[in-house]
């Protein structure tokens, strides 16, 4: 196990910087997950963790070794790492015993300990008995099993996960969270996880770190992340998040303000050191909406799709006064409301994001 330390790490590719000073600390035996979008930085990060790129800027060091910096570079086989990739590349010709063994064969490992290593990876994973398997002959997620305990029977102090999870279908992606969650558990092994997917990143990760055009926007626990985003981006892209306009009207008192928001006012959550008037911008998720009853003051809104979703009903509706926004929030079946009809909405709950407006 080892403790990683990136500090304000840079990356070019000519003109465009894939990461702009990026800092991150993931201790020992921590699980963190990487989450963004397509193009954030996030596959480039963890190229310089391994040392496939040689950084423009900054450091990384793996527990109290320096093995990246603009004058020094560790290559990818001295930095006792492993990684495991979307692809499984496994050698189709090999057993899962002789693919397993593949990196030990090559450093020099010889049987019996050879055989110890593979034999106890293999169990880790949940594989005794597949040792004499071709690849060909193994589910989607057995092969991204093997390709976990050839990364394993190295022993690596850091394990790197590319989308491991990106090539299997529904069903494999749960059994295999649930694989990797035990797997750390009984292992305590620091692992940087990359993914796209913030469910997965959710079930799995200590912490989240959420990257955006080359930057670390936000890092935090799943609970705090959805709760309290950081920027709108966050909000938006965790938990399907809407950002509305607000002015705020009162100073926080308990962690709680005074917002004017689609021609209402409500009491929302807010930064203990939020300025006590002006613009500002309010995370709403689905469940922070109620439908009032009948005759109550609210946000009036009409109903433009009703999608079913097996117990309850996902509305999204339009503010009768603001055309341009478009709003979701969950009610129990029996539907509340027809296609059509005006409802009134109240709000029950929300963040006041810290930055500033847009």
């Amino acid at each position: 196990m080892a403790r990683l330390t990136i500090d304000r790490a840079q990356k070019r590719f000519g003109t465009y910087t894939a990461l702009d000073e990026v800092s991150l600390a993931v201790e020992d035996g921590e699980f963190v997950a990487v989450l963004g979008a397509s193009g954030c930085g996030k596959t480039t990060l963890l190229r310089q963790i391994a040392g496939f790129d040689k950084l423009d800027g900054g450091s990384i060091t793996i527990g109290d070794r320096l093995v990246s910096s603009e004058t020094h570079h560790v290559p990818p086989e001295h930095r006792k790492i492993g990684v495991v990739f979307q692809s499984y590349a496994l050698w189709p010709h090999m057993s899962v015993a002789e693919n397993v063994a593949y990196g030990l064969t090559v450093a020099g490992v010889r049987d019996p300990e050879r055989a110890r290593r593979v034999g106890a990876a293999l169990d880790l994973v949940g594989l005794t008995g597949f040792a004499d398997r071709r690849p060909g002959l193994l589910s989607g997620g057995q092969r991204q099993r093997v390709a976990l305990a050839r990364c394993l029977v190295t022993e690596p102090s850091l394990v790197l996960l590319d989308e491991p999870l990106a090539n299997l279908d529904v069903h494999l992606r749960a059994s295999m969270e649930e694989e990797f969650s035990r797997f750390h558990e009984r292992t305590g092994t620091t692992m940087v996880y990359i993914t796209h997917d913030q469910a997965e990143a959710m079930a799995l990760a200590d912490r989240i770190a959420v990257m955006d055009r080359g930057r670390l926007v936000q890092l935090a626990t799943p609970s705090l992340l959805y709760r309290e985003p950081a920027t709108a981006l966050v909000a938006g892209f965790i938990g399907d998040g809407m950002v509305l306009p607000v002015r705020v009207l009162s100073a926080p008192q308990a962690g709680r303000c005074k917002v004017h928001v689609l021609g209402v006012e409500a009491i929302v959550r807010c930064p203990l050191d939020r300025a006590a008037v002006g613009d500002a911008s309010l995370c709403l998720r689905a469940r922070d909406f109620r439908i009032n009853r009948s005759g109550d003051e609210g946000i009036a809104a009409r109903v433009e799709r009703l999608s079913y979703q097996g117990g309850f009903f996902r509305m999204e509706v339009r503010p009768v006064a603001s055309n341009d926004i478009v709003l979701h929030l969950d009610a129990a079946e029996p539907a509340p409301a027809a296609l059509g009809d005006v409802v009134s909405l109240g709000i029950s709950d929300g963040w006041l994001i810290p930055e500033l407006a847009a």
